[in-house]
């Protein structure tokens, strides 16, 4: 008895269309090493490098004068002037030590700044936290023109405000007073404030404080414990930004202060006469300027970036 065997009947050619047909996928493989890049790889790859390059010029533009200014403060004073850069240099502190003794006793002019920064950052963030609030949720018509013309007044040039705020302080006796400092301040911190906090609660959902009033709250209560917690990086970025505009103010400060109310940027100024200019000294207070804001920057700096990115820089 003969077995005989039948040899397989090849694939139909329609059988993969058949296939395709049915929604089945050809399997893709990834491309063996060596393979050149894709236009668009490499496209992405040099987009990345310039971001990154960029970048650095970026931090080295900013971060190498702040560097030299801090360690020039701890140079003497033969090598500040050196026609050569020292970057190898024996430090001392006489140049801090030099501005806290003697007739260059800088203690007054940080308490002045202290005082007037600080008041006015916080008096623009709890008025600015009200009006924005206000701004945010009612319904008018002209609610962006009127949201525009509050932060026009901060575009106003300060050539323009000085001449008008000296003559109400003047009648008002606020020349060379910390009160006087403050509401300048204020002048162009306020309206800051008011912009971009409103931009900060129109992204808190509305609903949240109506159910809050639905539970029994009233509009201040829901507005302190709903509202407020859920903007705490708006307030923290709105402080911090007042405060650095105010720490760093010359023309308000140079114009309404006095003896009794100068600020560090006027110390600073002082540094520079016609007999010459002690660079030492000068650098020494520019770090003790710039010092106490970057540690403020970076203490806080979870909320400043999460305030920043949040999109309230827009405005409404």
């Amino acid at each position: 008895m003969s077995t005989s065997m039948t040899p397989p009947t090849p694939a139909h050619p329609r059988a993969g269309a058949g296939r395709a047909a049915r929604g089945d996928r050809p399997v893709v493989t990834a491309a063996p090493p060596g393979t050149p890049q894709s236009p668009l790889e490499a496209s992405t790859r040099r987009t990345r490098w310039t971001v990154t390059f960029l970048l650095a010029v970026a931090m080295l533009w900013t971060l190498v004068p702040l560097v030299w200014m801090l360690l020039s403060s701890f140079k003497n004073r033969m090598d500040v002037t050196s026609a050569s850069p020292q970057v190898l240099f024996a430090p001392t502190l006489d140049n801090y030590r030099n501005l806290f003794t003697g007739s260059n006793n800088l203690g007054p002019y940080i308490w002045h700044s202290v005082l007037a920064a600080g008041i006015s950052a916080l008096l623009a963030v709890c008025l600015g936290a009200l009006a924005g609030y206000g701004l945010a949720r009612t319904r008018m018509r002209g609610k962006k023109h009127l949201a525009f013309w509050i932060i026009s007044t901060r575009m106003a040039p300060i050539a323009a405000i000085v001449v008008p705020l000296f003559l109400i302080f003047r009648g008002l006796g606020l020349i060379d007073s910390i009160p006087g400092l403050v509401l300048a301040y204020l002048t162009f911190n306020l309206p800051f404030a008011i912009w971009l906090m409103s931009a900060f609660f129109a992204e808190v959902p509305p609903s949240l404080e109506e159910s809050a009033l639905v539970a029994g709250c009233t509009r201040w209560q829901a507005f302190r414990t709903v509202i407020l917690p859920l903007t705490k990086s708006g307030l923290v970025t709105t402080f911090v930004l007042c405060l650095v505009f105010a720490w760093n103010d010359y023309a308000f400060a140079v114009v309404f202060s006095g003896p009794n109310s100068q600020t560090l940027p006027i110390a600073a100024s002082q540094l520079v006469t016609q007999t010459g200019i002690d660079w030492g000294q000068l650098t020494a207070i520019g770090t003790i300027v710039v010092v106490p804001m970057m540690l403020a920057g970076l203490a806080v700096r979870r909320w400043l970036v999460t305030g920043l990115t949040l999109g309230a820089v827009t405005g409404e």
